[in-house]
């Protein structure tokens, strides 16, 4: 079922969108996630055209049976669970009390 939202929501939020700390916000969060977000991509495509265009490197053996496509491929794993712990870090000390500050705003708003 689908719950609608109150006028009183409605003009919260827009109040809330409004101000200098919804601003704040937002910018903190696309400043963290566009440059990750870019890097990460240009890091996979390096993956994948090195794996079509070059396969002469990336069949390169660095330790017995190991060679460099399947030390890139680990590495994408690790990549990704490292972004995840660095970006929840990042939220925790730079999002999260923003955000915790107009969640409460929000709230106090919508039961008067």
């Amino acid at each position: 079922m689908i719950e609608r939202t109150s006028a009183a929501q409605d003009a919260a939020y827009e109040r809330i969108h409004a101000t200098e700390e919804f601003r704040t916000l937002k910018k903190k969060y696309l400043s963290f996630v566009v440059p990750v977000t870019i890097g990460f991509m240009a890091w996979y495509l390096l993956y994948v055209v090195c794996s079509n265009w070059a396969p002469g490197f990336m069949e390169t053996q660095v330790v017995g049976n190991i060679n460099v496509a399947l030390i890139f491929g680990l590495l994408q794993f690790v990549t990704t669970f490292a972004i995840a712990v660095w970006y929840s870090r990042f939220s925790v000390k730079n999002l999260d009390p923003i955000a915790d500050e107009l969640r409460a705003e929000f709230d106090e708003e919508i039961t008067r």
